[in-house]
């Protein structure tokens, strides 16, 4: 019998193959998912930018450093699909808007891919909803920093978050609860489940 990590091993051969998308992706397919079975928490982001979609590695870059920041981890834990799985409502770079930052996910990604991951990871304990398009996709519509506010209404399933850009630094600045009070309870949330998949 085919085991869970095995069926999710070949899923994510598939999405790597994908090229659902390639006559609108300026630098072409290139599919990224970091993913196990045994993943505890799931980073649900945006899609990548350019240097994820050189480097293969999702978050290799400044906003990379600032969500790794927010959670206290290390390059190795973060990376480590044991602990943490990334699944960006948009798998590959989506190229740029004219007038600057990066397009949005392409929408045939999410609706094709996503739940049929998600059903081969048991073991997912809180979703990090990263930004405004994935708290749109699962929570509907809303205001992020409403949600951020009160992210203790989505607990203990989902933790919604501001895309970590650096235009987050500016909005942490006009709103100081999140540094007191959001990334605290942030930290002690997810250490407190990686030290419990740890004992398993």
């Amino acid at each position: 019998m085919i085991d869970t990590q095995q069926k999710l091993d070949a899923l994510v051969r598939n999405v790597r193959a994908c090229d659902l998308c390639a006559a609108h992706l300026p630098l072409g397919p290139k599919p990224l998912i970091h993913v196990s079975a045994q993943s505890r928490i799931l980073i649900a982001s945006q899609a990548p930018g350019t240097k994820a979609h050189l480097s293969g590695k999702s978050f290799y870059d400044a906003s990379g450093d600032r969500l790794r920041k927010w959670l206290e981890l290390t390059s190795e834990e973060f990376y480590d699909t044991q602990k943490v799985a990334i699944l960006p409502m948009g798998l590959c770079y989506p190229g740029r808007l004219p007038q600057g930052g990066d397009k949005p996910p392409r929408p045939e990604c999410a609706p094709t891919w996503r739940d049929k991951v998600l059903s081969l990871m048991p073991h997912l304990r809180l979703t990090l909803l990263v930004g405004s398009y994935s708290q749109r996709h699962v929570l509907g519509p809303g205001s992020v920093t409403d949600r951020v506010q009160n992210f203790r209404d989505y607990l203990p399933e989902y933790f919604p978050l501001p895309h970590p850009s650096w235009r987050t630094g500016v909005w942490e600045r006009r709103a100081p609860w999140f540094q007191a009070e959001v990334i605290p309870a942030l930290r002690h949330i997810v250490h407190a489940i990686l030290r419990e998949g740890d004992q398993k």
